[in-house]
């Protein structure tokens, strides 16, 4: 099952260099703190999950997804975005984008926000998600001829997915989403990356960013967790700064294509690490 969200860092081209090291999940819960699209999610569908993310509108989709009473709403709603989409391009797109910063954007439906985060992620430039410093979505329009606005088939197969197993969906910061792991439970840790230089960082994913002080909170909790007896593995860019935090655990260099960075360099294969907790061999 693939994710029905574009994701800047998404993990869908990785999994199978990461599947080596994820353990049979029939039998544990599966912990996922910083979901994003969901591609691991959606890949190897544990029965039971705790997911997060700290992008309150993310959960809100998810939720949607989720329900069989606001599943139907939802695309309804969406055909009605690819609709006025295909009439004013552009303007409508700015238009939409503009709603969070309305005073009255709270009193909007979730079904509403649901669709409008859909929408934006298909057309906004890359599919990237960035907010300012006052939480407003600031990502430009893509200039995509036929976006896929409406994709029924992954949404249903999501909804299904979501519906029929054991998903809790949480809204939490990571070291709480991660507060009640199990020695045997799976945690795979998938953090805003620790930038290769300033201009790779995309970690305005939230107003307060990701910097230094949050991967140094995280290391910490990924060794508290691998010590409960927890299976703990993390993905992060190639960088001193994560060898150095991990240096005690193992360390898988893997490649992957990434194309968004404002500098050629920093395009196209690039190192990333996989941090594998003492679970593995």
């Amino acid at each position: 099952m693939q994710p029905f969200l574009k994701w800047a860092g998404g993990k869908r081209q990785l999994i199978a260099q990461i599947a080596p090291f994820v353990p049979e999940l029939s039998s544990c819960t599966y912990f996922e703190p910083f979901l994003g699209a969901g591609a691991m999610l959606f890949h190897f569908q544990p029965p039971n999950a705790i997911v997060n993310d700290i992008n309150s509108e993310l959960i809100t989709v998810y939720k949607v997804v989720q329900s069989e009473k606001l599943f139907r709403q939802l695309i309804t709603e969406l055909e009605s975005h690819k609709s006025k989409h295909e009439c004013g391009g552009k303007a409508y797109f700015y238009e939409i984008r503009a709603w969070d910063k309305a005073a009255d954007y709270h009193r909007r439906s979730p079904v509403q926000k649901a669709a409008r985060f859909i929408y934006l992620n298909k057309t906004c430039f890359n599919g990237l998600y960035r907010v300012n410093s006052k939480g407003n979505f600031n990502v430009p329009f893509g200039r995509y001829k036929k976006p896929e606005i409406v994709n029924k088939e992954a949404l249903t197969e999501a909804h299904a997915y979501l519906r029929q197993s054991d998903i809790k969906l949480l809204n939490k910061s990571f070291e709480k989403a991660v507060a009640d792991a199990k020695p045997g439970d799976f945690i795979y840790f998938d953090p805003p990356y620790d930038p290769l230089n300033k201009t790779s960082s995309f970690t305005s994913y939230a107003p307060a960013g990701f910097g230094e002080e949050e991967q140094v909170l995280l290391r910490d909790v990924y060794q508290e967790l691998n010590a409960r007896g927890c299976k703990v593995l993390l993905s992060n860019s190639d960088t001193p700064l994560i060898r150095d935090l991990y240096q005690e655990f193992k360390i898988v260099t893997v490649r992957a294509r990434r194309w968004i960075n404002a500098k050629a360099e920093g395009r196209g294969k690039l190192n990333e690490v996989l941090v594998v907790g003492d679970y593995y061999g």
